[in-house]
């Protein structure tokens, strides 16, 4: 499968989910050096009461794009991940524009994968740090 193949399996995957409500976008990957990029408007749609992109809203940024990144790193017909713990660090607030999230793997193990996602805005300035441990979990076969 090219990297286009890949980015709009991906994306078709978003469709009737949340991630396809918040707008989220896979845009890049680099299998070889662990990482997948994804990005997400913030608008009204994404605000808490006083105007600023809601913490929610960035935790499942990160979480989408943590496990979509663990999906290119197996058989999806043997194996599917399952999000376990995610924790984010809220930094810098934005209210308009677009956040650009990177999502690197730091361990990837037969039954777990370890993400660091790095959430900035249009600028490069770091919005939020968080990470998400991806259980792997074998798909039972249909035989």
């Amino acid at each position: 499968m090219t990297k286009q193949q890949a980015l709009a399996a991906l994306n078709a995957s978003s469709k009737n989910t949340m991630m396809e409500l918040l707008q989220i976008s896979y845009t890049d990957f680099d299998r070889e050096a662990g990482w997948v990029k994804a990005e997400m408007p913030v608008n009204s749609r994404v605000h808490q009461p006083m105007g600023l992109l809601h913490g929610g809203a960035t935790a499942a940024l990160a979480e989408s794009l943590g496990s979509a990144s663990s999906f290119l790193f197996l058989d999806s017909t043997k194996q599917a991940p399952v999000g376990v713990e995610l924790s984010c660090n809220h930094v810098r607030s934005i209210s308009q524009g677009k956040v650009i999230a990177i999502a690197q793997i730091l361990h990837k193990g037969r039954s777990s994968h370890l993400w660091q996602i790095r959430v900035e805005d249009e600028q490069g300035r770091l919005i939020s740090m968080c990470k998400l441990l991806n259980f792997i979990k074998d798909v039972p076969s249909s035989n």
